[in-house]
């Protein structure tokens, strides 16, 4: 079927392989732990990318459903790639907060992730599983504690004690 995609865009082709392919690249992307939602709109995507991308596919590399899965896969990881930087850049806002710019004393953005990160390795396990639910996976702060079986309140604590610290290691990024 791919091959007709790609020899003189078979529309009908496509359909059947959209058919056949879109609810098992959903389902294999929420096995993963993908929301519903999500999984689908990958799925589609995907399947756009199949349809756009058909004539480099080589059999001989991977079968179909192999190749298939390896695109629904990677938009899935350039998807948490763009929400892990965008949880990032709240985490930012919050260190932030209450304190002055410093023009001189600015990073590019690489520079400041990797200092966020190693600043985050020197939080307590706790802190940083309740920093990285809360912030880098978008939980909010009772499923935070639901997640991890803990009081609201200790996640508050936690939260509280880790940006804190992040805000006494990253000084100087302000």
């Amino acid at each position: 079927m791919i091959a007709a995609i790609a020899r003189s865009g078979d529309r009908e082709a496509f359909a059947a392989l959209f058919d056949h392919f879109a609810p098992r690249v959903k389902g294999l992307l929420m096995r993963g732990g993908t929301p519903a939602e999500l999984a689908e709109e990958i799925a589609q995507e995907t399947l756009l990318a199949v349809w756009r991308k058909a004539a480099l596919f080589d059999p001989t590399k991977a079968n179909a459903s192999t190749w298939i899965a390896t695109i629904a896969r990677n938009l899935r990881i350039d998807i948490a790639r763009r929400e892990t930087r965008s949880r990032l850049s709240q985490v930012y806002e919050i260190l932030d907060e209450e304190t002055p710019e410093q023009p001189d004393a600015t990073l590019s953005g690489a520079e400041r992730d990797e200092r966020v990160r190693a600043a985050m390795t020197q939080l307590s396990i706790d802190q940083y599983r309740v920093v990285e639910l809360a912030f880098l996976q978008g939980f909010s702060h009772q499923d935070v504690a639901r997640s991890l079986s803990i009081p609201l309140g200790t996640v508050k604590s936690r939260l509280r004690l880790a940006l804190s610290h992040l805000r006494s290691r990253l000084e100087d990024l302000r």
